[in-house]
Parts: structure tokens; C-alpha cells; sequence
């Protein structure tokens, strides 16, 4: 079985992220997509997304065609009974025959198969009494545990997953090259002994396609029906004598619920060797809660209805004498994948940032509960830095502290002046202050870059930019006004004060052609002064034109000198 999301009703919510264990969603800004390789197929993903864009496949048409053949193997799961629900049992089971399944098997045999190797395990002198035992007929289980938790692999159960066994048992009773289906919620079981997994939905989809009404079928079987009762087995394979011998909490017999208990249990036997004895873990409330048959609200009807489709018990083994099958499972210790590296990693939680207390942002509103989660998404390629909304914040902020700041002299930029300009008209209004504007240009700019080059006219830029930088107090402000000029904000300072600062640049940029090694009078600045009084006589004029008037009085003077509404200092 896979899971598949239609594009078309994703709204990449990221739901399905968060509830995914294995961590096999990916994410690339709108697009949303399973990996297959990393997918467990536990189906959490299923009743999380809320646009229902997430279906699972099976094999469906494979199983149509074995169906159509008329002499294929139908393994149907108890779950049926609650899926087809109001139709019993009877009328399923003769809608398969219908559909053209030669025979209709409903898991006892797997599960009978099963219990009985787990009843001469426990009968074993060191299992029960001491060590660690994780139940191993649920493959989310198994491949959790092979992909997340390899040091648990030598404590699983060495017990093959009941419909795998069952396959194997109707191969041996039937012969080699019977078809075997299965229907039912958990479609990995079967392994490579199935020769086609559907869902329940995909075999009412090929009732619909044969034609065939579950609910016009017979109350009563049309054929000899196969057995169905139990001996030794509960549903899922454990034996019923053991769930009697034992507490759900006793130290032989632990019953524990949900993928991420694994978490705990692999610390509690690698690091801290605590021995757990038999360790019955599911991902779920068994078959009937899982995601397939729908919400977990309805998990106690599901239970009533198949409860009451159970026969009586068996009063000895259902098993044919001289069909004898392996059971025992092995599970190899496989090289996991290295993954990401620390660097890449480490990297990308760079590029996030951290949250102002120090701490990682582990908001969750990329859809992976941690920082570090995320990361290692993204550096696997299943997401990215696009998904993370603090990266984008991240983004918007340094955009902004580089549009603020000219990237060639690191001086405040064009719009930056502006609104300090502004600001500082309000505020001299509102107190009473005055401040004064300066406004720069160098002479013979154009000389420098058509004799010596754009790179060393980039370098008189700086150093200008420098000579501005350091005349002035924290709270005044220069900036780049564009091209070689230069305007520079003094803050309570009056024009006589101003006209100070002004030929305190003006004398450094001198020095600054002089040090660079240029003729005399190459490299010099012209400056205008302008101050602003709120109460004076040009109040409602723009500052910034009075000092840039000033500007062309200095130049129109002979230039490389400091200029104001009144005329040359």
C-alpha cells in the first residue's frame, strides 16, 4: 500500500507533517509529497489532513485480474465486518465469492499460525523470566524500528506477521502458484507472500465494477464457508492463554500503545539495560482503530460490531494436520543510512536563527515539532528554508537593515535620510530645537574615475564616507544621498556649529586625495550648510533644498569650501 496527496486538494497546510513519524512528508513551498523509501505506512497522515487530499493505494487492478481468473485466495480481514456494516458477514463473504475469489479465508489461520510459535516461545526457559521481547507482528513496528531504532532490532519477536504467515499456509495447502489477495487496513502484513494488497475500499470498488450489490447477497453462506474460529489466537495473533496468564503491567507483560513509546523503550534497553520482558506494542488500538476505517470516535461501535460477528471458540486446533509452514521471522541488522551531516545541519539551524532568549525558535509552525527536525529535513532534500516561517522573518529583517545601509560606503541610505529628515522636522517642532543639514559633494569626482578607474573612485567613496562617519556624534546621522554626494543630519546644532563640522570633512577628504596620492585639488569636497529653526522666518522651507543651494553657492564659489544661505565661511 502507498499513500498518495492530490495536488489538487493539498492546500500544503502541513498537518500531515506534523503527525508523521517517520518524518516522510516532503515539503517545497506549495508542493507536498510522501517519500516512499521513508513511509511507514502507519496512516496517521490520513485522518490529520483536514482537505482529505491524502488516499492510499493498493492493488487494485492486480487483485481485479486475480479475481477474474476465478481461482485466487481471498485473505479478508475481521475488519470487514465493520467497514461493510449494516451488511453481515454472510453477504461479504458471498459478494467475494460473486466478484469471482475461489476461496474466502478471514485471517484465523494467520493468526492461529502465529500464537502457536508465541505460546513455544514462552514456553522457552529465558523469555518470560528475564530479557526483552518486542511483539513483532505489526510491520509499522518492524520498520520503525529498522529505520529509527536498529538497537532493538535483536529484541523483535522472531515470529513472521500473522497474514504472511496465513499466505504461506494457503500456498502449501492450495499449491505454489495460488493466488493469494488480502483485504483489509494494514497492507504491508502480508509481505512478498501476497501477491496483492487491497483496501476494503478497492474491493467494494471491484464489487461496484462486477457488479455485485453487497447488500442484495444471501443472510446465509452460498458455499461451505472456511474456518473462522480460534483456538489459541485473539485477533492480531497473541495468544489468548498468555493475555490470560498475564497482567497488562506485570513484569513479564507489558501492553504499550503508540509509535513513540519506542523512544523510551530503546533507552530504557540500550542505556539503562532494564529488562521489559514480552513487550506487546502496536502503533494504534490494533486493526479496528486504524486510520482506514475511520475516525477514533468510532473505535468502540467498530468493536461492538465485529464482537458480535466472533464465533464460538474451537475446541481444538483449526490448523490441517500436515500443512506445517515457517513461521520464524529473521531480521537483519542493516547498515542505516548516514543521512545528513553534522555540518549541513548545523548550517541550516544557522540560517535560522535562534529565538531572542538563545533557545531554538521550536515553534512547530513549519510542521516539524523542533529546529533540529526541521533541519534535518531540509538537509535531506524533503523540505525547505522556504518552509520555515523564522527564516523568512530572518529574510524580511536583513532585507530591510540592507536597504537602510548603502552596500558601497555602509552609510545610512537615500530613504533612511528621508524619513530621519522628517522625523527630525517633527521633533524640532514639538521641543523647540533646531538641527542643522550638511550637504557634500566632491569636486572632480568624474576626473578620478576617468583617469585612475571606477574601482579607486569606489575607494574615494569610502574614505569620504569615513571622513563623514568620523566627525559626527551617535545621534547625528550621514548617509549616501547618491552618486559623490553626501548628506549628513546634526542634531541640536545651529548653523555656526554646522559650518565646524563641515570644514572638519572638507579638510579630511583633502587629506584623503593627498594620502591616496593624487595631484593637488583632485580630490575635495564642496559643502553646504543649512540649519532649521522651527520658529525662524524660513520655517516652511525644505531644509535639505537650503542646504543644497548652499551647495551650488560653494561650487558656484570656486569650489573645495564650506557654503551657507548667508554666503562662503
Amino acid at each position: 500500500m502507498d499513500f498518495r496527496i492530490d495536488p489538487e486538494l493539498c492546500v500544503a497546510c502541513l498537518a500531515c507533517v506534523r503527525v508523521c513519524p517517520s518524518d516522510a512528508v516532503a515539503v517545497e513551498e506549495n508542493r507536498v509529497w510522501i517519500v516512499d523509501e521513508a513511509c511507514t505506512r502507519v496512516g496517521l497522515c490520513l485522518p490529520a489532513c483536514p482537505h482529505e487530499a491524502i488516499i492510499a493505494v493498493g492493488d487494485g487492478t492486480r487483485a481485479l485480474e486475480f479475481a477474474l481468473s476465478r481461482s485466487a485466495v481471498l485473505i479478508l480481514s475481521v475488519e470487514s465486518a465493520a467497514y461493510f456494516y449494516p451488511a453481515t458477514p454472510e453477504q461479504v463473504v458471498n459478494a467475494c465469492y460473486a466478484a469471482g475469489f475461489e476461496k474466502v479465508h478471514r485471517g484465523v489461520l494467520g493468526d492461529e499460525l502465529v500464537a502457536r510459535e508465541y505460546l513455544e516461545l514462552w514456553k522457552e526457559e529465558d523469555w518470560g523470566s528475564g530479557g526483552t521481547i518486542i511483539r513483532s507482528t505489526c510491520p509499522v513496528i518492524v520498520e520503525t524500528i529498522k529505520n529509527q531504532y536498529p538497537e532493538l532490532i535483536p529484541y523483535l519477536a522472531p515470529v513472521s506477521t500473522p497474514i504472511q504467515a496465513e499466505a504461506r499456509y494457503l500456498k502449501k495447502m492450495y499449491g505454489a502458484e495460488t493466488k493469494v489477495v488480502y483485504a483489509g487496513v494494514c497492507l504491508t502484513e502480508g509481505g512478498a507472500e501476497v501477491d496483492a494488497a487491497i483496501t476494503l475500499a478497492e474491493l467494494a470498488g471491484i464489487f461496484k465494477k462486477r457488479g455485485i450489490k453487497v447488500e442484495n447477497q444471501p443472510f446465509f453462506y452460498s458455499r461451505i464457508p472456511e474456518e473462522r474460529r480460534r483456538f489459541w489466537s485473539t485477533a492480531g495473533g497473541l495468544p489468548l492463554a498468555i493475555l490470560k496468564e498475564e497482567r497488562h503491567s506485570s513484569r513479564r507483560f507489558r501492553k504499550v500503545r503508540g509509535l513513540g513509546a519506542l523512544e523510551g523503550i530503546a533507552r530504557a534497553v540500550s542505556e539503562d539495560r532494564i529488562e521489559l520482558g514480552f513487550v506487546d506494542i502496536l502503533p494504534c488500538e490494533g486493526c479496528l482503530d486504524h486510520p482506514l476505517l475511520g475516525p477514533k470516535e468510532g473505535l468502540f461501535r467498530r468493536r461492538v460490531i465485529v464482537g458480535a460477528t466472533e464465533p464460538a471458540r474451537a475446541p481444538a486446533s483449526v490448523l490441517v494436520d500436515g500443512v506445517d509452514i515457517e513461521v520464524g521471522a529473521a531480521f537483519e541488522i542493516q547498515v542505516a543510512d548516514t543521512g545528513p551531516t553534522i555540518e549541513a545541519v548545523e548550517d541550516i539551524l544557522e540560517q535560522i536563527g535562534l529565538a531572542p532568549n538563545g533557545r531554538p525558535w521550536d515553534s512547530g509552525s513549519c510542521g516539524y515539532r523542533t529546529c533540529q527536525e526541521f533541519a534535518v529535513a531540509a538537509a535531506l532534500g524533503r523540505t525547505t528554508l522556504k518552509s520555515c516561517p523564522r527564516y523568512l522573518e530572518r529574510l524580511a529583517t536583513i532585507a530591510q537593515q540592507q536597504a537602510a545601509v548603502d552596500a558601497l560606503t555602509g552609510l545610512a541610505s537615500f530613504r533612511v535620510l528621508r524619513d530621519r529628515l522628517a522625523n527630525e522636522v517633527a521633533r524640532a517642532h514639538r521641543s523647540g530645537e533646531h538641527f542643522a543639514v550638511l550637504f557634500l559633494d566632491l569636486d572632480n569626482f568624474k576626473q578620478v574615475n576617468d583617469r585612475y578607474g571606477h574601482e579607486a573612485g569606489n575607494t574615494v567613496l569610502r574614505e569620504t564616507a569615513r571622513c563623514c562617519a568620523a566627525h559626527i556624534r551617535l545621534t547625528d546621522l550621514a548617509g549616501r544621498y547618491g552618486g559623490d554626494e553626501f548628506v549628513v543630519v546634526l542634531v541640536g546644532t545651529g548653523e555656526e556649529g554646522a559650518v565646524g563640522v563641515a570644514e572638519k570633512i572638507r579638510l579630511a577628504v583633502m587629506d584623503v586625495g593627498k594620502g591616496m596620492g593624487y595631484p593637488d585639488g583632485i580630490v575635495s569636497a564642496s559643502i553646504g550648510v543649512a540649519d532649521y529653526r522651527p520658529a525662524g522666518p524660513n520655517k516652511d522651507e525644505d531644509v535639505l533644498v537650503a542646504a543644497d543651494r548652499a551647495l551650488y553657492r560653494a561650487k558656484a564659489g570656486g569650489r573645495n569650501r564650506v557654503a551657507t544661505g548667508g554666503g562662503d565661511t
